[in-house]
């Protein structure tokens, strides 16, 4: 009788101990050896990245410059698998790797509207992209990839938006295309003249072979020179030039503008050699 009792003790224990609440995301997900590995990969990368973001401000000594990316949207051939694709764009500049939000049953015509603003070194003169369909039980799958090379009319300050051809398993050129816009400010008109000490990314191999982004910490923080302060965008000088340009989309307006540092009539000139092409 007393063993009895001893067990109802521990069972009710047991039930107090039980965790309630909302379940966790990765409840009944079956943790593969690449996911373990990915796991620590990203909680490392983000641990650098805290530590390095509360140090002091720098940009490299060997940057020429901001380059201003709007990844708007694509349009893709084909849909893998069996529902609607989730699909997200890695971007690669140099060292340095971004993603954008994952546009949830996108399909074959994901829109993104993600401006990315990254430091340009001297010799990079491309970008890589790639996109990926975001799976909840397995690997992330690659769809499509480019290789951009920067046009040189960007480099000298235009305002570039253009269609590129995205590669892929239907072959070389034909996964269908991606839309962006390009602009560049030379270190003296960066607006913010400083940069966080953001670490560069280096690509490491994980147990399946696929690279992975690290942060690496950087040493001897610089400072560049002061630019001239942006012109302000006003809603009334946005609202005129998106019922110029009816036909582009308003998030793309906006990223050219703030590409101009605010000039309307620099922005509109912009928007017409995009409209022209």
């Amino acid at each position: 009788m007393a063993s009895a009792q001893v067990d109802s003790n521990n069972k009710a224990e047991r039930w107090r101990r039980a965790h309630l609440g909302p379940l966790s995301p990765d409840f009944l997900r079956i943790s593969t050896p690449q996911d373990v590995q990915e796991q620590a990969d990203r909680q490392t990368a983000l641990a650098l990245y805290q530590q390095q973001a509360t140090t002091a401000t720098f940009m490299a000594p060997n940057v020429i410059g901001r380059l201003s990316i709007t990844i708007a949207q694509a349009k893709l051939v084909r849909n893998y698998g069996l529902t609607r694709m989730d699909p997200y764009v890695r971007v690669r500049v140099g060292h340095f790797v971004y993603e954008t939000q994952t546009d949830l049953n996108g399909g074959k015509n994901p829109r993104w509207n993600r401006v990315i603003q990254t430091q340009l070194a001297s010799g990079v003169n491309s970008i890589y992209i790639e996109i990926y369909d975001e799976c909840s039980f397995k690997m992330d799958e690659l769809i499509a990839w480019t290789d951009i090379k920067i046009p040189e009319a960007v480099l000298r300050g235009e305002t570039h938006e253009d269609w590129h051809t995205l590669s892929g398993k239907q072959g070389e050129g034909v996964e269908g295309m991606i839309d962006l816009v390009l602009s560049f400010a030379p270190i003296g008109t960066v607006p913010n003249f400083t940069y966080r000490s953001i670490a560069p990314v280096v690509m490491v191999p994980n147990v399946s072979g696929r690279p992975m982004p690290v942060f690496i910490a950087q040493q001897q923080p610089q400072v560049a020179p002061i630019p001239v302060p942006p012109q302000p965008i006003s809603e009334e000088d946005m609202k005129q030039v998106q019922e110029m340009f009816p036909n582009i989309d308003p998030e793309v307006v906006k990223s050219v503008f703030e590409a101009n540092r605010g000039n309307k009539n620099t922005t509109i000139n912009s928007l017409l050699q995009m409209t022209e092409q």
